[in-house]
C-alpha cells in the first residue's frame, strides 16, 4: 500500500499550506502514486526515481494499537539516497525531517540556510542503528518528536518525563511524545503540557498517525506568525485531529477523501469535548 513518512505528512500539512516533497522512489513506484500527489497540488520536483525498489515498511499491531511492533525494514533505493534540494526549495521556512536516516536529515538540513522552523521524527530502527548521528543534528530541531517508547530507548530512562527531560538537554528547543490513544505530551525547559487524543469507536489503521500528526501541526504553525506557546498548543489540536482520520482506514483512503469543513467539525467536537 502506499505509506511513507513523507507521504503521510504532506497529505496531512497539504490542507494548510503549500508542500514540497523531497523523496527517492524506485523503478517499482505506480505512476498513479505520483499522480496521487499532483492532484493534490504537491510539489514533486524533489521526487528522484532510482534504478532498483522503493524501501519498505512491514509492522503489526496489537493489543491497544498504540505501538508497532517492526516486522521488516527493506531500505532498497534509500539505502544510497543523497538528496539534492532543488534550487527553488531552498528558502522554505519550515521544514520537516521526516521518519529518516538522520545522516540524511543532516544533508537536507545543510542545503537549507536559514529555515524558520525545523520539526524532526525518528524510529527505533534508527535510534538503535544510527543513534549518534541522530542526536548530533538535534540541535538544530526546534521541535523532536517521538512516541513513548522511541524518547524512553534514546534516552535511556523509563519514566517518560525523564525521557524527555533527556532528550532536551541533546539540544532541541521541545520535545512532543506521542501516546497514541493516550493523546500527547509537550515539553519544554520549563513547562509541560498535555492533550488528549480524539477518541474513536473503531480504529482499522494507526500507520502513518504520527506523520498525520505532524503535517497537521507544521501546516498550522506555517499560518502563524510565531511558534510561542499559544501556537504551539493550538497547532497541537490539529495535529491531533488530522492523524484521528488516518486511523479509520487502511493507507491513505480516509485521510485523501476529507475537506475542510470535515476538519473544522472535528476541532470544533474535540473542544466541546474537552471543553477548550
Amino acid at each position: 500500500m502506499l505509506g511513507g513518512s513523507a507521504t503521510y505528512f504532506s497529505v496531512s500539512a497539504r490542507y494548510f499550506s503549500p508542500v514540497k516533497i523531497v523523496a527517492v522512489i524506485g523503478e517499482d513506484f505506480p505512476a498513479s502514486h505520483l499522480a496521487f500527489f499532483k492532484k493534490r497540488d504537491i510539489d514533486t520536483r524533489g521526487i528522484i526515481t532510482k534504478k532498483g525498489k522503493t524501501f519498505r515498511w512491514e509492522g503489526e499491531y496489537s493489543g491497544d494499537m498504540n505501538e508497532a511492533r517492526t516486522v521488516a525494514t527493506h531500505l532498497n533505493v534509500f539505502a544510497e539516497f543523497d538528496p539534492v534540494i532543488p534550487a527553488e526549495y531552498k528558502k522554505t521556512p519550515h521544514v520537516f525531517l521526516a521518519n529518516i536516516d538522520p545522516r540524511i536529515q543532516e544533508r537536507v538540513l545543510r542545503q537549507i540556510p536559514r529555515p524558520r522552523l525545523v520539526v524532526s521524527d525518528t524510529m527505533n530502527y534508527w535510534i538503535l542503528h544510527k543513534r549518534r548521528q541522530l542526536v548530533r543534528q538535534l540541535p538544530r530541531v526546534a521541535i523532536a518528536l517521538f512516541n513513548e517508547g522511541e524518547a524512553k530507548l534514546l534516552s535511556g530512562q523509563p519514566n517518560i518525563v525523564q525521557a524527555a527531560q533527556g532528550i532536551l538537554k541533546m539540544g532541541p528547543r521541545r520535545v512532543v511524545v506521542k501516546r497514541g490513544e493516550h493523546g500527547a505530551l509537550l515539553f519544554s525547559r520549563d513547562s509541560l503540557f498535555c492533550i488528549p487524543a480524539f477518541l474513536l469507536e473503531k480504529i482499522i489503521d494507526p500507520t502513518g498517525a504520527g506523520d498525520t500528526f505532524a503535517g497537521g501541526l507544521i501546516g498550522y504553525l506555517s499560518r502563524c506568525r510565531k511558534c510561542d506557546d499559544a501556537a504551539l498548543r493550538r497547532a497541537l489540536v490539529y495535529g491531533t485531529v488530522m492523524a484521528s482520520f488516518t486511523v479509520e482506514d487502511f493507507s491513505l483512503r480516509r485521510l485523501a477523501s476529507i475537506n475542510q469543513r470535515d476538519i473544522q467539525e472535528r476541532v470544533k467536537e474535540f473542544e466541546r469535548r474537552h471543553k477548550l
